[in-house]
């Protein structure tokens, strides 16, 4: 998680990511406040650009009036040592992490920036019209805490998933072995993949059903694979469990999954599970997968992001984030619950700029949703330390079971329907009102 503590030493193995001789110079587009942080810690640094971005935040932490403001983002050149002392002020003065996302070059920091600026809507949205109960609804009971937590204690049993690690590497050969074996039948239409990434040995992995009638549009659901620790940047011998973060989100997935195939469920559009690599040290495995979409000829329709789902930090249990993340998908989220997990209770927060995954996909374009485990303010102290354990969400894993639960009802709403995208968002946004209502009624 990208807005967890961080120390001094927690990003020293990005030089990983470049030649050890000559290094290549580090491009990251930076948020606001830790932009003035890294200024004070290297006084002779100067952005190359910076852009006003939008933003839409809650009026109040928790309240679902949204208010528009906006951030300068900055694109900056800057030495690993210098990322370094960054995160460890972020972490000191702001209470968060540096908020910031890695990139290959000057080019695309500043491309970045430009498409930041004026964001675009997506063109064509999916209809958010909740129909599908009798598909989700009896399949909600079939998923088990006992099986999330299951996959977390088994992550957290390697010293670390660090993406430069050997462990890092073993963490992800395990995840597609066990993302394997939930196909036994071998589905034609099931394809369980590794994504190479360039410098590091840690893959992404990936698990697709293809669907039926409408293969060419795509849903993902997306969890970060890789953990650290910030006390101590030696790859191999650190200790980093990383149980909540994001062992619970990989687990959520997983559990999906196993329904899903237990179930013998068939969508119409293609679904997507990415357990990303990279994702501490700048948002590297996602954004390397993005970028690798305009050679595809499928489209992506929906994204949301899981990752940190184990520790309930108040006592409201479903957090969404409103900042660089889609609006209406973020209403359809909040309908889902409403219609197919009713006791749950909804909040709003935002966690500043590159906070996770997500924001890959955001910064190209696509419309994106960001459920969380806790407000920004009571997240998880454990996090990036050896004692992100199962522990610290007391051992089991009835709180990432709601969502698992509410990724199952966004995969199956959206991955049953045979229509193709084709509303603005002001349609998209129509379809979520008086039928999503009557749904829920009738799935209570």
């Amino acid at each position: 998680m990208r807005f967890a503590p961080f120390a001094a030493a927690v990003l020293a193995t990005l030089a990983g990511l470049a030649s050890s001789a000559q290094a290549a110079p580090t491009w990251i587009t930076v948020g606001e406040r830790p932009y003035l942080l890294l200024l004070k810690a290297a006084p002779e640094l100067r952005a190359v650009a910076t852009r006003r971005v939008p933003v839409t935040k809650p009026e109040l932490r928790g309240s679902s009036t949204m208010v528009r403001g906006s951030e300068s983002i900055y694109a900056v050149e800057v030495d690993d040592e210098v990322l370094d002392q960054l995160s460890a002020d972020v972490h000191r003065e702001l209470h968060r992490c540096g908020s910031y996302i890695r990139h290959e070059s000057k080019a695309e920091a500043l491309a970045t920036l430009h498409r930041l600026a004026t964001p675009p809507e997506p063109q064509r949205l999916p209809s958010y019209t909740i129909d599908n109960p009798t598909q989700v609804n009896p399949r909600l009971p079939l998923m088990q805490a006992s099986n999330i937590l299951s996959t977390i204690t088994q992550m957290q049993s390697f010293q670390n998933r660090r993406f430069n690690s050997s462990h890092g590497a073993n963490a992800s050969n395990w995840l597609f072995s066990q993302w394997q074996a939930l196909n036994p039948g071998n589905r034609r239409d099931v394809r369980v993949t590794q994504f190479t990434h360039s410098g590091f040995n840690q893959k992404s992995v990936e698990f697709t059903i293809t669907g039926a009638s409408n293969a060419s549009e795509v849903i993902v659901l997306g969890a970060h694979l890789d953990s650290i620790n910030g006390g101590s940047n030696t790859a191999e011998t650190q200790r980093a469990p990383g149980a909540d973060d994001d062992a619970s989100g990989v687990a959520s997935l997983t559990e999906i999954i196993r329904v899903m195939m237990a179930s013998n469920y068939f969508p119409q559009r293609t679904i997507r599970f990415i357990a990303y690599a990279a994702e501490e040290v700048g948002l590297v495995g996602s954004r390397a997968i993005v970028a690798a979409l305009p050679g595809r000829r499928d489209r992506t329709v929906g994204v949301l992001q899981l990752d940190m789902t184990a520790y309930q930090g108040d006592a409201t249990d479903l957090w969404i984030y409103t900042d660089y993340t889609s609006p209406v998908q973020n209403q359809f989220i909040a309908a889902l619950a409403a219609a197919y997990l009713p006791t749950l209770t909804v909040g709003y927060d935002f966690c500043g700029y590159g906070c996770s995954d997500h924001a890959s996909w955001f910064n190209a374009g696509y419309p994106v949703s960001f459920p969380f485990e806790s407000s920004d303010a009571n997240f998880n102290r454990a996090l990036h330390t050896v004692n992100d354990t199962t522990a610290t969400f007391g051992n089991q894993a009835n709180h990432a079971l709601k969502f698992a639960r509410l990724g199952l009802a966004f995969a199956i709403e959206l991955g049953s329907d045979a229509t193709p995208a084709n509303l603005t968002a002001e349609a998209a946004a129509a379809t979520l009102a008086a039928p999503a209502q009557k749904t829920a009624t009738a799935a209570r």
